[in-house]
């Protein structure tokens, strides 16, 4: 209801008299998976699903420049699971500019971090994990941002009313774990539950060759615990949201070809407290072997204070990738990363390509393999997930 409320409030203004158009953009797109193996569970005996998504924009800006609106609506419906087949508002924004500062109101989605396997330090927009297992597709956050530029960095202040919960795939669906989540009896430390108002205060600047942030976080855990209960006899996983004060760097120096990054946080809540750590190095071949191609070499370390009793699978990790550019008009890309944990001693491999056909079609083939033998270890309950993935898009 709060959707359709500020939907309907920014469609008013975006169709009120006005000299600017409003621009239409965006992507519909189709994707079939094809697994290796059915699954290890309950109503997965199959080995293909067949989804289909759109995601439009429109995007309105005033004469002067100073304001504009961004509606981003999504759409997915998938062959097998119901839990994927969803809605959501990814952005539905106003933006304000002056000459020192910035107000964004509305729903809107807010990246932070400089790693590339693990964005540790993210932490405004709750994951939509239906999507993907990498944790860049998110969910739209309603806020109030203020943006203070000064000569000595930028200061956002954040208010964040209205938690969204994390997705979880259904009893259909693949690449989740043994037990279901039952998201129906989701439970939160916070009377308010998900009214309850975070707020964010983060700096960040960039000095000589850095690239710096620094923030606090005060409010509801985006990353749940999963408790076991029961539903109707059977056991199920509860996600269990509590409050939390974390504390996130981000760093990233940049020194000719080379890219060092680092993101460190430390979260307090009453269930725990513990300190984690994604860093790593980027180097850069440009113009490889006399041609317009560029190779990156990727090399992170995933350290988590919880050791085994994490709840992510980088607690003690080594990561090992190459992303080529072949920087052609096709727009080619290939990224190919393989993951190792040093406790368990699983492995994961991730495979990424992509071309434009044209100027408006784009087609992709990404590939995910598992690797386990400790029934500990996460990466186990996906052992026979491995898949490929062929996703072509429509752009418009």
């Amino acid at each position: 209801m709060q959707y359709l409320r500020l939907t309907g409030l920014l469609l008013c203004l975006l169709m009120a008299p006005t000299s600017q158009a409003i621009t239409l953009s965006g992507s519909i797109s189709a994707e079939l998976r094809y697994f290796g193996d059915t699954g290890l569970y309950d109503q997965q005996d199959y080995q293909s699903a067949f989804a289909l998504a759109a995601q439009p924009e429109f995007y309105w800006q005033s004469e002067s420049g100073d304001d504009s609106l961004l509606i981003t609506p999504f759409l997915r419906f998938d062959q097998r699971d119901s839990e994927r087949s969803h809605f959501d508002i990814r952005d539905l924004s106003w933006i304000h500019l002056s000459e020192d500062w910035e107000l964004r109101s509305g729903i809107r989605r807010v990246f932070w971090g400089v790693t590339e396997f693990q964005h540790l330090v993210d932490v405004i927009n709750q994951t939509d994990a239906i999507e993907d297992l990498d944790g860049e597709d998110k969910l739209g956050q309603p806020m109030l941002n203020l943006s203070l530029v000064r000569s000595w960095g930028i200061v956002d202040l954040f208010l964040l009313p209205g938690f969204r919960e994390r997705t979880f795939a259904g009893d259909e669906g693949r690449l989740r774990s043994q037990l279901p989540v039952d998201t129906d009896q989701a439970q939160y430390e916070s009377a308010a539950g998900e009214k309850h108002l975070d707020t964010a205060l983060r700096w960040s600047n960039s000095i000589d060759l850095f690239d710096i942030g620094l923030y606090w976080f005060h409010g509801t855990q985006r990353d749940p615990l999963l408790n076991v209960a029961h539903k109707h006899g059977s056991p199920v996983l509860v996600p269990y949201y509590p409050q939390m004060d974390q504390f996130g760097l981000d760093l990233q120096a940049t020194l000719d070809s080379w890219l060092w990054k680092l993101e460190l946080l430390y979260r307090d809540s009453k269930p725990e407290h513990f300190w984690a750590m994604q860093g790593g190095v980027e180097y850069t071949l440009y113009g490889m072997a006399d041609s317009f191609a560029d190779l990156g070499l990727l090399l992170e370390y995933g350290w988590d204070q919880r050791g085994e009793s994490s709840t992510t699978t980088f607690q003690r990790d080594l990561l090992l990738g190459a992303r080529l550019a072949l920087n052609d008009s096709a727009s080619s890309e290939i990224l190919f990363g393989v993951g190792h944990d040093l406790d368990n001693q699983s492995h994961s491999l991730v495979f990424e390509a992509s071309r434009r056909l044209g100027g408006y079609w784009k087609i992709s083939l990404d590939g995910r393999l598992f690797s386990a033998d400790d029934p500990r270890d996460p990466v186990y309950q996906l052992r026979q997930d491995d898949h490929l993935q062929l996703t072509l898009e429509r752009y418009f």
